[in-house]
């Protein structure tokens, strides 16, 4: 029962972009709010192994589908006629997973506790992670923004600053595929 609780809590947390570290911290500080949300906030602080192994399923999940939507994205655009609609589809997952970034990677969810692919500079360099998240979700929103305007040269245009904002991320803190 636990760990349906915590895999519903983790997928919830990832489903609803809570904002990320900033957000718990403001909700542990203010000390206020429901018994799930502190729970949440404990949960990101400290979770057990079991715990930690399915918010790591959750994000791998998360960053996955990621992956899927620049791959179609690619295509779409190498395409002699891009289809706007799939554009938007793709774009939209793009932003909506860049803005739960910081929150799929609480403390106790690197390569010590199961398979990743995150090296463990996530969690010592925090505040640089902190940084390309932030600049991989402003390449990914601005994107999405030409998309849901029609842009399609835009959208050509700004799909560099997209991949050089996720290259920026992967080289120090992704480890190879094994």
């Amino acid at each position: 029962m636990r760990i349906a609780l915590l895999a519903a809590g983790a997928a919830a947390a990832f489903l609803s972009g809570c904002g990320g570290p900033k957000t718990s911290q403001n909700h542990a500080q203010a000390g206020a709010g429901t018994t799930a949300s502190n729970g949440m906030v404990m949960l990101a602080a400290a979770p057990n192994k079991e715990q930690a192994l399915q918010i790591m399923k959750v994000r791998h999940d998360g960053m996955e589908g990621l992956g899927k939507a620049m791959k179609e994205l690619h295509r779409q655009l190498e395409s002699s006629s891009p289809d706007i609609n799939v554009i938007r589809a793709q774009t939209g997952t793009m932003s909506a997973t860049a803005a739960k970034i910081p929150s799929l990677f609480p403390a106790g969810t690197g390569p010590d506790v199961g398979k990743t692919r995150a090296k463990p500079e996530i969690w010592t360099q925090q505040k640089l992670f902190q940084q390309r998240a932030k600049e991989y979700l402003a390449a990914a929103q601005a994107i999405d923004a030409a998309a849901k305007a029609g842009d399609v040269k835009k959208v050509m245009a700004l799909h560099d600053d997209v991949d050089k904002a996720c290259d920026a991320c992967h080289k120090p803190f992704r480890a190879p595929e094994h």
